[in-house]
């Protein structure tokens, strides 16, 4: 049997290729790597891989793949200029589902008080509106959860449809006993949960459902959907954590968090973190939104959020609300959109997957 070795994490045993990832072959230091992995397992040098994994990236890179085996006879391409916010706006405008029935994936939002849940759906419709839109009402004041219904806030194409996915918006999570519950969000990813006057899913409509404080539903509820078919069914779960406050949320929040982000792993759903206000995190942030992904400290607020739930780095998106502003800004909106096409994108994966094992079964 063949056997090669793939050298992981080039990057941080060469200062060089930290810097410059196309340095790989040429280090001195990734050379002696590869000859001590070659000296333990007696494997050829021409068998030994460097390969850097994506970590921290949101999206791919010409070079890294390129150190992929099957792509190491290519040559070095040059890389293109990151996509604008036009270029990504159109592709989610043209977005289709393929390899399903579905006609549209369900995005399921949750997370703390006043950690800017709506504001984010408010400021998603605004960066396709291209104008400041009159979307959720959001609390100012914070404390207890503005949001108390089940609500699903729609996206319109340019000419009056909708587009296929949906976000659900719900009551946010407070410590103890307040506020939703992480019962209830686990019956909401899967579907079970329902509005009390039934309106055709196709129409897009909001859909609420009342909910008490400190209760929860259950199958005697008439908002309690039985059978819920794969379009009731969440294919993305979306934390919203508020940068600033990250390392001040309360225990039973985190455990919340925690408890339904297992449920949504055992349905194999993908999971994101939507960090919002970095601008209160850091200044530099604050004065130019251009310079968060060079920021280390929203850098370091990424890590924190990406410790306490488990997410990954590169399913992390720092993004600014709109809150104070009169008119869209280009640059907030580009944040805002490549979050949307990376959810957009893991939602339609794990329903085209649905299908295709729905298939299998049935064949």
């Amino acid at each position: 049997m063949p056997q090669v070795i793939i050298m992981t994490k080039p990057d941080l045993a060469c200062p060089l290729v930290q810097r410059d990832i196309r340095k790989i072959y040429t280090s001195k230091k990734i050379k002696e790597k590869m000859q001590e992995c070659s000296y333990h397992l007696g494997i050829p040098m021409n068998h030994v891989f460097p390969v850097r994994k994506y970590h921290e990236e949101i999206d791919t890179d010409d070079y890294m793949d390129l150190l992929i085996p099957k792509l190491k006879e290519q040559s070095f391409k040059s890389v293109e200029k990151p996509e604008g916010k036009d270029q990504i706006e159109q592709k989610l405008r043209t977005f289709k589902l393929k390899g399903s029935n579905a006609r549209f994936v369900r995005i399921l939002v949750v997370g703390e008080v006043g950690a800017g849940k709506s504001s984010f759906l408010n400021s998603t419709k605004n960066a396709f509106q291209g104008r400041i839109t009159s979307g959720a009402l959001v609390d100012g004041l914070g404390g207890t959860s503005f949001t108390k219904k089940y609500k699903t806030p729609y996206i319109e194409a340019e000419d009056g449809s909708h587009l296929p996915f949906v976000f659900n918006d719900i009551m946010g999570l407070e410590d103890r006993e307040s506020g939703a519950s992480a019962e209830d969000i686990i019956r909401a990813i899967k579907g079970l949960l329902q509005g009390k006057d039934s309106i055709p899913v196709y129409s897009f409509f909001p859909v609420h459902i009342q909910f008490e404080r400190t209760s929860s539903k259950s199958e005697k509820d008439p908002g309690y959907r039985s059978n819920p078919s794969v379009e009731d069914q969440a294919t993305c779960l979306v934390n919203i954590i508020a940068a600033d406050k990250i390392s001040l949320m309360k225990d039973e929040v985190i455990d919340k968090l925690r408890k339904i982000r297992q449920a949504a792993t055992d349905m194999s759903m993908p999971q994101v973190i939507i960090m919002t206000k970095p601008e209160l995190a850091c200044p530099l942030v604050q004065q130019d939104i251009r310079k968060i992904y060079t920021s280390k400290k929203i850098k370091e607020k990424m890590e924190v959020c990406s410790h306490q739930l488990g997410i990954p780095m590169n399913h992390i998106f720092p993004v600014k609300n709109y809150h104070m502003e009169i008119d869209t800004d280009d640059d907030m909106d580009l944040l805002i959109l490549k979050a949307v096409e990376q959810i957009v994108n893991n939602a339609a994966d794990l329903l085209k997957e649905q299908s295709f094992q729905s298939f299998k079964k049935t064949d």
